[in-house]
């Protein structure tokens, strides 16, 4: 289960740890009646967390600033910590209190350090400055709608470093959270790790996951109600079920940007592809319909 940002913070709020535990009852409220009949791992996004946390090393030169690494390290505690204690109280609600266990997983995704994103930083993170600060910054930065902000690497994920923990975690009838922001990305150095300031797609490193451990439903919920093409004119139609074929021949045609719903139907095709098992794009609301085949966007062969 793919948690996406709006499952924490939806357009409009402040991020406030009060609008976050409340948000997080739509989908968890579901995920404790879906664990009665299935083993299920849980990833999140973490963009506005780490955003916030940029912000605040840019407004306090007291302490030395952390690296990107690092701080998706503390993203991962932070919203573990948030998703197990809604959970605890939606599993108490339905009398499953002590039944159900479940354990926040800190995780590492390899990527690649020769991985063509590292060549054309793209993937704008942390606060906005003016062009002049901009100029003076020591990292590079992009032009956005709302000015200048920090460009990162976003490579490619390559394994998931703690997925056989998860599967014994898995089968010993955990609820896993796992690979929080797309995992902490290192990079491989003779038999050791290094940590490296980049973003993996949470998507793509969920798909890998969930490759990696065998799961049999795939399920990136989201805030729409699943994939469109034609999205937001006229001719706009929802997709009931649709081939890795067409997925992919739209996703070429341009239907699905990469900062909207591109990254998930490519998680979507590379999941289908490779486990010729199922994957589907839901609303946050609907992840019990979309588990059961009832609502969402299904990806076939």
């Amino acid at each position: 289960m793919a948690l996406g940002g709006n499952a924490l913070i939806r357009k409009g709020q402040a991020g406030k740890v009060e609008e976050q535990f409340e948000n997080l009852k739509r989908p968890l409220s579901q995920i404790a009646r879906l664990s009665e009949e299935y083993r299920i791992i849980i990833t999140h996004g973490n963009g506005p967390q780490v955003g916030n946390l940029l912000l605040q090393q840019e407004c306090c030169d007291a302490v030395p600033r952390l690296p990107l690494e690092i701080l998706v390290a503390q993203t991962q505690g932070q919203i573990g910590y948030m998703i197990e204690s809604t959970l605890d109280n939606e599993l108490m609600a339905l009398g499953l209190d002590g039944k159900q266990l479940f354990v926040t997983l800190l995780s590492y995704v390899v990527v690649d350090d020769k991985d063509p994103g590292f060549l054309n930083p793209s993937k704008p993170i942390g606060p906005v400055f003016p062009e002049d600060v901009a100029q003076k910054l020591p990292y590079p930065t992009v032009k956005t709608g709302k000015g200048y902000r920090r460009v990162v690497a976003s490579p490619r994920p390559l394994t998931i470093v703690e997925k056989r923990e998860i599967k014994r975690l898995i089968d010993a009838g955990f609820i896993v959270i796992a690979c929080g922001g797309g995992g902490i990305p290192v990079i491989r150095e003779s038999r050791s790790f290094h940590g490296v300031d980049a973003v993996i797609d949470k998507d793509l490193a969920s798909a890998k996951l969930a490759e990696e451990v065998g799961v049999d439903v795939f399920v990136m919920a989201t805030d729409v109600e699943g994939v469109a093409i034609s999205y937001g004119t006229g001719e706009e139609r929802f997709l009931d079920r649709v081939s890795i074929h067409e997925a992919r021949y739209y996703l070429e045609k341009g239907e699905f940007p990469p900062g909207s719903m591109g990254p998930k139907v490519e998680a979507a095709i590379q999941f289908v592809e490779r486990c010729r098992k199922r994957a589907v794009i839901a609303s946050i609301d609907a992840i019990e319909m979309a588990v059961h085949g009832n609502a969402g966007t299904e990806f076939t062969l």
